[in-house]
């Protein structure tokens, strides 16, 4: 006896068919070749990056962020990876002299902006910045894998006018973790370095 009525879909091959549709449109958009055969990456965008005073001429697809741009592009591996997330601080640059993120940052949207790395502190052939000297004199750091993202918000902490008292140091630099607790010496260290860049 045949059955006529229309067979309930299960969820798995419901699910299955979803998968495949969504895919579809990706797979054919990457398989897209340019001239000579090529395949051309999908969403590449030519851009100028102004990183430590020089301009740097890039072609990144559109989702690549700040941080891997510096890394694994021009590579300024100052700047760390820690969490990717914007929670630990560990890539923490200027840019237009204000810190960022640059894990969260896209580097399309850096465009027009003047970036500076740990690097790009000091300047070349200068003497370390009053905080990269102060976290060396204090010992602001051990393993010193979150010591760029330190220095680049101690920098911004002092100029913003946040280095006045212990609690409004750590308040502000609340965003910067150290995983070995070095905290009382990067206080001090920013202590040191506020005076000196007031005075210098």
């Amino acid at each position: 006896m045949a059955n006529d009525e229309p067979r309930n879909p299960g969820r798995r091959s419901l699910l299955t068919g979803a998968a495949a549709l969504s895919v579809a449109p990706l797979v054919g958009r990457a398989a897209s070749t340019a001239p000579g055969g090529a395949i051309a990456p999908a969403g590449d965008v030519d851009m100028i990056l102004q990183v430590n005073g020089r301009d740097h001429r890039l072609a990144l697809d559109v989702r690549t962020s700040l941080l891997d741009a510096l890394r694994e592009h021009l590579h300024l591996t100052g700047s760390k990876k820690g969490c990717d997330q914007g929670q630990c601080g560990a890539c923490t640059v200027h840019a237009d002299g204000e810190r960022v993120l640059s894990c969260l940052t896209l580097a399309v949207a850096a465009q027009g902006r003047a970036i500076t790395t740990i690097e790009g502190l000091a300047g070349e052939n200068q003497p370390l910045h009053p905080v990269q000297q102060a976290f060396i004199d204090q010992d602001g750091f051990q393993c010193g894998y979150c010591t760029p993202g330190q220095i680049m918000s101690a920098v911004a902490c002092i100029k913003e006018g946040h280095a006045h008292s212990d609690a409004q140091i750590r308040e502000y630099m609340s965003g910067n973790l150290c995983r070995c607790a070095a905290y009382p010496n990067i206080v001090a260290a920013i202590k040191q370095a506020r005076g000196a860049m007031e005075n210098g």
